[in-house]
């Protein structure tokens, strides 16, 4: 089949829609189950060349969890710590654990606000475990290599059996030119198929140039990401997950803000007293991840002054005052941080030495290279300039 018809496309007034092979090949997929859309596609098709390149980089399995064309998370399946256990919502599963399902828990949990009905892609066949993970959160659906019987069963009960199910033949190759038309005019390009790998990260321009081995992997990890991320972005990445992912703004300055302000939540969500917030057994993980949100950030004041805790705390929680975060934050240490462009100015590096940043990638090229390099210095931090720029649109 090299053709499949769409309900419709971006929006329910685009019609008709389809996805199609302009040579007359097959497509590369087979939908097990559902029916996935325009956009489920574009999420699917971008998460899988990034699992595929996370996989090939590191030699781990390997997850991503996409919104509206750009990862929220992405992880590689190393394993989960007690607290990570508990803040991704997975500490009550009765199973054995796969690198895989510790993979989709990292990409899936780092984020949770942002993971809200996502569309997953696996490195790896979907076994079991990481079905399971899957079939209790809220999301559209999940494109792999393929899966085991009993994952298969576990998903197709998903969404009243309308779960999307997508089987990637992992030996596809696409053309090396690569086109896509707007308003009426076609653009094409050649397909970005840069190798990021330990090499990418030798030139180092800073006074610090130990750069260890998990510093590599977590930059690979960050630049990697970035490839299929709506620029312009920078990603900030901690023991092989992403942790804060600034996405498709016109200043850089506002990327490293978001990512870091995302880095700072899953920091946070790991301080004891959010930790041991009494929520009431009645309480979803949606609705607990709402309400710790507002707990650690700027509206807490007004979830405990208006009442609102009261449907769902059992006691009212003590506040977070913000002493205590910033010295809760002080102790976040050893972040990498990547950015597909080049810093213009050295309040980049100020802002992610807040949420512990101390491994940069960067392409480098700006004017004001050397102030960036010298903020750099200040605190200590290692630099790689890559010369390589990552915008993906």
């Amino acid at each position: 089949m090299n053709e499949l018809e769409l309900k419709y496309g971006c929006n329910p007034n685009q019609k008709p829609s389809r996805i199609y092979m302009e040579d007359g090949a097959d497509l590369p997929i087979t939908v097990l189950n559902g029916k996935p859309g325009y956009i489920n596609f574009l999420d699917a098709f971008n998460g899988w060349q990034l699992v595929k390149e996370l996989k090939q980089a590191t030699g781990l399995p390997a997850a991503t969890s996409f919104k509206h064309v750009s990862p929220a998370g992405a992880a590689v399946g190393l394993p989960l710590t007690d607290i990570e256990r508990k803040i991704y919502w997975v500490d009550d599963m009765n199973m054995e654990v796969t690198p895989l399902a510790n993979a989709y828990a990292r990409a899936r949990g780092a984020d949770r606000m942002s993971s809200f009905g996502d569309f997953i892609a696996l490195s790896d066949v979907c076994d079991a475990a990481t079905a399971s993970i899957i079939k209790r959160e809220v999301s559209d659906g999940v494109i792999a290599p393929g899966y085991t019987p009993e994952a298969l069963e576990l998903l197709k009960a998903k969404k009243k059996g309308n779960y999307n199910i997508i089987q990637i033949d992992e030996n596809y190759v696409p053309a090396e030119i690569e086109r896509k038309e707007v308003f009426g005019i076609t653009f094409e390009q050649g397909r970005n198929e840069l190798k990021i790998d330990d090499e990418f990260f030798s030139n180092i321009v800073t006074d610090n140039k130990e750069l260890t081995e998990q510093a590599k992997i977590d930059l690979a990890i960050a630049m990697i990401t970035l490839k299929y991320t709506q620029s312009n972005s920078v990603c900030y990445v901690k023991g092989g997950q992403a942790i804060g992912i600034g996405a498709g703004q016109q200043s850089r300055i506002h990327c490293t803000r978001l990512a870091g302000q995302k880095a700072d939540n899953w920091w946070l969500r790991q301080n004891p007293k959010v930790l041991n917030l009494p929520f009431k057994d009645t309480i979803g993980r949606a609705d607990r991840d709402n309400a710790i949100d507002l707990y650690i950030g700027e509206e807490y004041m007004d979830l405990l002054a208006d009442g609102t805790w009261e449907n769902t705390f059992t006691e009212k929680p003590s506040v977070f005052t913000a002493e205590e975060k910033r010295a809760w934050l002080d102790e976040n240490t050893d972040v990498a941080l990547g950015s597909d462009a080049f810093f213009p100015f050295g309040d980049n590096i100020e802002r992610a030495h807040k949420s512990g940043v101390k491994y940069v990638a960067e392409p480098g090229g700006s004017i004001r290279d050397d102030n960036v390099i010298a903020t750099c210095n200040k605190y200590g931090m290692v630099m790689s300039f890559t010369g390589i720029r990552l915008f993906h649109h």
